[in-house]
């Protein structure tokens, strides 16, 4: 059999950036190298360049993504794409694979768009019947218009201030007095253009992976987060800072009803490849939606190769399951 190339696109534009390239480093080893030549291909600024085993780059055409190893030019047969954040996470790449004729692993333009903006997303899910907290969106250049008591009265306190669009919980901030909120909405703004401000939820916070192909649904064992900080910001997810307890330390009940809504949701959105859904549980077992993260971190200590591990199956195999599904 014939190895297909398979390109990992990673790096990205926003501060996610040096996660992305851990993420890739993941990717990498748990591809199977009996079936797959693998290259990384960095997108960062501007510059798309492949990177070559000796360690130097090649850059990459953007007529065609082919780049030249050696005397050899390389078409991939496939990307996988493990940018957090843009131009990976939002549907602008997806959108360049589409017109290119590439495959890749994450969901289409629409669902990557939708499920990147928070507010977007939370407004959507609310339409068709799934809970989550109350929220209300802050353009830039518009800050100043709106009154933080208004926006106190409307959401409560404490709650949080995140941007809209972007993840790593980079610019969020949990807000507990009046006097906080103005600063968090500045440090939210160095973010992105919008702001998001979300009620508090007091809970379990649990996350719930889910892939399907063609022919097969795994919905994943859940995992619960248990934070040393304030919330699951970056320093928790990416320093050590948090307990992840899989499976997690709720009913039997209460997981195959996570595990069914995530499910649903994976159907509703016309989501591909591995997605991985946030959520709050209430002390009356009520679930509330947190946000869905369409390309989830793959480092070996990620949350999804935790979850795959712990189905009893090998990441290996799974990733050969996403790119072959035809």
């Amino acid at each position: 059999m014939e190895k297909k190339t398979i390109a990992v696109i990673c790096g990205g534009d926003s501060t996610e950036h040096d996660v992305s390239m851990k993420s890739a480093q993941g990717i990498e080893s748990f591809l199977d190298k009996e079936r797959y030549h693998v290259y990384k291909v960095e997108i960062h600024a501007g510059r798309w360049e492949a990177i070559l085993a000796d360690g130097t780059r090649s850059k990459v055409d953007k007529n065609d993504f082919s780049f030249m190893d050696g005397d050899c030019r390389v078409q991939p047969d496939y990307a996988y794409i493990t940018i957090h954040g843009t131009p990976g996470e939002n549907g602008i790449l997806q959108g360049y694979f589409d017109l290119i004729g590439m495959p890749y692993s994450t969901c289409n333009v629409l669902v990557e768009a939708m499920t990147y903006d928070k507010f977007v997303l939370n407004n959507y899910m609310r339409a068709l019947g799934v809970s989550v907290a109350d929220s209300l969106r802050i353009k830039i250049g518009h800050d100043k218009e709106v009154n933080d008591e208004d926006i106190i009265s409307r959401i409560g306190l404490p709650c949080f201030v995140k941007p809209a669009r972007g993840g790593s919980s980079f610019g969020t901030t949990k807000v507990k007095t009046p006097e906080q909120l103005r600063p968090a909405i500045d440090v939210a703004l160095k973010e992105g253009e919008d702001v998001m401000v979300e009620a508090f939820i007091q809970g379990t916070e649990i996350t719930c992976g889910c892939y399907k192909t063609k022919t097969s649904t795994h919905v994943l064992p859940i995992t619960e987060i248990v934070s040393q900080n304030e919330f699951f910001n970056y320093d928790a997810k990416y320093n050590g800072q948090v307990s992840e307890i899989t499976p997690a330390r709720i009913s039997e009940q209460l997981t195959e009803r996570v595990q069914k809504l995530t499910s649903m949701i994976y159907d509703i959105l016309g989501c591909h490849g591995f997605i991985r859904i946030d959520y709050f549980i209430t002390e009356d077992d009520h679930i509330k939606l947190l946000e869905i993260n369409t390309t989830p971190g793959m480092t070996a200590t990620s949350l999804i190769p935790q979850q795959v591990r712990a189905a009893g199956l090998d990441i290996k195999d799974v990733l050969t399951e996403i790119i072959e599904d035809k």
